[in-house]
C-alpha cells in the first residue's frame, strides 16, 4: 500500500527526543500478490489505456495454461477482464489455442457421459464464461472467422464439416 498509520506514545521516563521504527511488509505470496495487483489495475478505467496489455495478455495465457485450480482459474478471470477492456490489437486471442483445446476437451466428455447430471465444474464454467464473451467480443470487431479459424485444427474442422 502506500499509506501507514502509526501511534507514537512516550512514557516520559526518558530526556531523548526522536523515534524509530522499522517496517516490514507482509506478503500474500507471489502468485496471490501479482493476481490482486493485475486485477485491480484493469479495474481502473484510467489505468489501462497504459498498460501493455498485449504483453500482460501473451503473460496471462502462459500462466492459465501452465497453472491448475485456483491459480488457473484466477488467470481465466484476469484474461476475461482484458478481453473486456481491450480493443482487437491489444490481444493476439489466438494464443488461447490450447485452453480452447481443454475445453473442447472438456464439452467432449461432458456430451459422452451422460450419467452424470449437468453440473459443471469450476474450471469448464469459467473457460465457458471466457470464450462466451470472447465471440462476443471479436463479432463486435468483424473478426469472427479468423477467431475461429485460428482456434481450431484443420482435422476439427473436417470433422464439423462431416458431421
Amino acid at each position: 500500500g502506500d499509506t501507514l498509520y502509526y501511534r507514537f506514545t512516550s512514557d516520559m521516563s526518558n530526556t531523548e527526543w526522536g523515534y524509530k521504527f522499522t517496517v516490514t511488509a507482509g506478503h500474500l505470496g507471489r502468485f496471490q500478490t501479482g493476481f490482486e495487483i493485475l486485477k485491480q489495475m484493469l479495474s481502473e478505467e484510467r489505468v489501462v489505456p497504459h498498460l501493455p496489455l498485449a504483453k500482460i495478455w501473451e503473460w496471462q495465457v502462459g500462466v492459465a495454461c501452465r497453472q491448475t485450480g485456483h491459480q488457473r482459474l484466477k488467470a481465466i478471470h484476469l484474461l476475461l477482464k482484458i478481453v473486456q477492456c481491450s480493443a482487437q490489437r491489444d490481444c493476439d486471442l489466438t494464443l488461447l489455442k490450447p485452453l480452447w483445446q481443454l475445453f473442447t476437451h472438456m464439452e467432449n466428455n461432458l456430451c459422452q457421459d451422460m450419467t452424470k447430471p449437468g453440473i459443471l465444474l469450476p474450471l469448464h464454467r469459467a473457460l465457458a464464461e471466457l470464450f462466451f464473451v470472447t465471440e462476443n467480443r471479436v463479432t463486435e470487431l468483424g473478426s469472427l472467422q479468423e477467431y475461429l479459424l485460428a482456434l481450431n485444427t484443420e482435422d476439427h474442422l473436417h470433422r464439423c464439416t462431416a458431421q
